[in-house]
């Protein structure tokens, strides 16, 4: 038995030495001291023996099983030591290199403008106002002076929900709403999503507008030009040509179409403005008085104007962009520009 306790000891301490990691030593402590280890399978024989040689080779035991705790404890410690040196070698870092750039996101061209056309309205003491999408067809239609047979409550247009519901196709509504909280003097734009069936290079189903309302004593036409020029001066550039066209909307009277100098051509003619010099880029006009009736203003003692932009169409000309649909791809390429 103490022939076969030196052999077993001799091993297991040339073992520990050779051991190259934490897994080897655990392992090497396993397969000698755990439940069916050698050396406990040598513990589980000493009852074989004689009463004389039990003490004795049971102490010679104790004394390989102390020393292995010893060696084990130390040869960790000294691997342990190596695998930390080793990391620390292989995982520094080299401070004197450039750090590594973080990507950073850029705004989307219509945030960009709604914020742009929104700080140049600001300064013309307009407030920003909102509303709901889902709308009820009196403040999308009725109470802006929308015949029960106009063509824009066909379904090619409108996206109807159950209820009398529907998605907003301007946001009008959000002046209905406004003048119906607050009394004149009323002076806001309401910026915000719309919807309307329709989808090609040019439009969307889902897109973006900004209205402006400005409702008080004694506002004219002439009031209505005078800030729409302030306002294409600063948003377009100074000196950029203006004219207003006759047209028709069913909550104005008069109303009228504004256009601009091609900022393409400079009015030259251009395969965008189809050789006239001119784009349209917005409608407006005096609020027609059916539309105060169903409000609770008094028509006689207030009068007002209103317009209305695609802001979409706005970012197409301020940056030269050719198909709307790249205003809704979310191509990182494209977006990254701005």
């Amino acid at each position: 038995m103490k022939e076969q306790l030196d052999a077993l000891a001799a091993t297991l301490f040339a073992a520990v030495e050779a051991a190259s990691s934490e897994k080897d030593l655990q392992e090497l402590k396993v397969r000698y001291l755990g439940k069916k280890g050698e050396l406990t399978a040598l513990m589980k024989c000493l009852g074989a023996l004689s009463a004389e040689e039990r003490p004795l080779v049971g102490q010679l035991i104790n004394t390989v099983k102390g020393r292995f705790e010893e060696e084990f404890t130390s040869r960790l410690a000294a691997v342990k030591g190596a695998e930390t040196r080793r990391r620390l070698a292989s995982e520094r870092i080299d401070v004197t290199l450039p750090g590594r750039r973080t990507a950073v996101g850029s705004r989307h061209p219509v945030t960009l403008v709604v914020e742009e056309l929104s700080e140049i309205f600001a300064g013309l003491g307009f407030q920003v106002a909102e509303g709901p999408e889902i709308e009820l067809d009196f403040y999308n239609f009725e109470a802006l002076n929308f015949p029960a047979d106009h063509p824009a409550r066909d379904m090619q247009d409108t996206f109807f929900l159950e209820g009398n519901r529907l998605l907003r196709t301007h946001t009008s509504p959000v002046q209905v709403r406004t003048m119906l909280k607050h009394a004149p003097p009323v002076r806001i734009i309401a910026p915000g999503t719309v919807y309307r069936c329709d989808s090609d290079a040019t439009h969307s189903p889902m897109f973006h507008q900004i209205e402006g309302l400005m409702v008080d004593k004694g506002i004219t036409f002439g009031d209505l030009k005078g800030i729409l020029t302030i306002f294409i001066n600063q948003y377009f550039g100074k000196g950029v040509g203006m004219r207003l066209r006759p047209s028709f909307f069913p909550f104005t009277e008069p109303s009228a179409e504004i256009d601009i100098a091609c900022v393409i051509c400079k009015g030259k003619g251009c395969r965008v403005c189809k050789n006239s010099g001119w784009l349209e880029i917005l409608g407006a006009g005096m609020v027609d008085p059916e539309v105060y009736r169903h409000v609770g203003y008094d028509p006689d003692a207030v009068t007002g104007f209103a317009f209305g932009m695609g802001i979409e169409r706005m970012a197409m000309l301020k940056y030269g962009i050719n198909d709307m649909r790249y205003l809704f791809e979310n191509d990182i390429r494209f977006l990254s520009q701005f």
